[in-house]
């Protein structure tokens, strides 16, 4: 067997690794047939349902009758008079059954296929709110779905980066040495000196505020990967450094060998499997990264939606206490970075050849 079908080997046996692989492949689903599973627009505003919390599925009504398809009750929303706020309470006498496909907002599926099917709905005037709504109305469940698009794509994206500024200096400091080392590692140093976050805020504010989602999503991306790729410079230069002594090196060196088929052909592929360890264990911190720009207002901003604009508006204690699951976004943080560190132990383990 090679060695990458050991490893794979090894890591099927990570119970753990591989359910938490299981569950980051349905999030990558989920934010690919986004306008599919989300019920709403994520951007559309209703006033009659502000700060409204979760509505709940039932299978047995108030009477006690069994019902095969599920349901929701109606919204029966009042004015609180003393405090100025909306007060949304279930309606038992309206009953609305929860379809699947149902017709909804137009979209193109991959792009390139119209249609308006979703996965599920309501008859209106029936609600279906399963993750509440925000202070003017909009879907949580739907801008979550939505918002996983730019927190999961900002970790690939800044991690593929990475790991070509990473391997690339890397390799290069550790193979030729002398002074192109010496000013690789100067400039690490000098990158690693900074605080990250004040770093990463100060470079996400210089920003201009005219453009658009897409370039703000690639600059932070970018800004993210500034910092990351020089941990993995700095281990892949050790690893080289512990290569270009071997005496498979030395041989290909005697056979004249140029320094490029050494490095592509002989070094980079024996470092590549901790090249994805490392990188698999940076797309949390990635993660979190953009969370926290976006939560301090400096990262992706309206309209377009991620997890830590999300977090956004549950800033004060007042809001988290009187609207709790406006925290929800922060639920889906937790277990995607959890789950990406339990995949990294695991192909870091698989990747150990003494490890047990």
């Amino acid at each position: 067997m090679s060695l990458w079908q050991l490893t794979w080997r090894r890591f099927l046996r990570n119970r753990l690794a591989i359910v938490s692989g299981i569950i980051l492949i349905l999030f990558y689903l989920m934010i690919i047939f986004a306008d599919f599973l989300a019920p709403y627009d994520y951007m559309k505003t209703q006033e009659d349902y502000i700060f409204m919390p979760p509505q709940h599925i039932h299978f047995i009504d108030k009477e006690g009758h069994f019902h095969l398809r599920p349901f929701v009750y109606g919204i029966e929303t009042t004015l609180d008079t003393e405090n100025l706020v909306w007060v949304h309470k279930p309606d038992y006498s309206k009953i609305y059954p929860i379809h699947f496909f149902v017709h909804g907002k137009p979209y193109k599926l991959f792009k390139l296929f119209p249609t308006d099917r979703h996965l599920f709905g309501v008859e209106k005037p029936g609600t279906i709110f399963l993750f509440g709504t925000d202070r003017v109305g909009r879907d949580m469940l739907s801008r979550i779905i939505f918002g996983g698009r730019v927190s999961l794509t900002v970790g690939l994206v800044g991690v593929t980066l990475t790991i070509i500024f990473g391997s690339s200096l890397g390799t290069a400091s550790g193979y030729f040495g002398g002074m192109t080392d010496t000013i690789i590692q100067r400039t690490i140093e000098l990158l690693m000196s900074f605080p990250t976050i004040p770093l990463w805020a100060a470079l996400a504010a210089a920003l201009p505020p005219d453009w658009s989602t897409v370039k703000r999503f690639f600059a932070i991306s970018i800004i993210l990967s500034l910092v990351g790729w020089t941990g993995l410079a700095r281990q892949v230069r050790a690893k080289v450094l512990s290569y270009r002594e071997m005496d498979y090196t030395a041989a290909a060196r005697a056979a004249g060998a140029s320094d490029r088929r050494i490095i592509f052909v002989h070094m980079l592929p024996n470092a590549m499997s901790h090249i994805i360890v490392v990188a698999t264990l940076s797309i949390p911190g990635m993660i979190l990264a953009e969370t926290a720009l976006s939560f301090l207002g400096l990262g992706i901003q309206p309209p377009a939606v991620s997890w830590g604009a999300l977090l956004e508006d549950a800033q004060t204690v007042s809001v988290v206490v009187q609207h709790p699951w406006l925290m929800i976004p922060g639920a889906f943080v937790i277990i995607v970075v959890l789950c990406f560190n339990f995949v990294g132990d695991g192909l870091r383990d698989a990747a150990d050849p003494f490890a047990i």
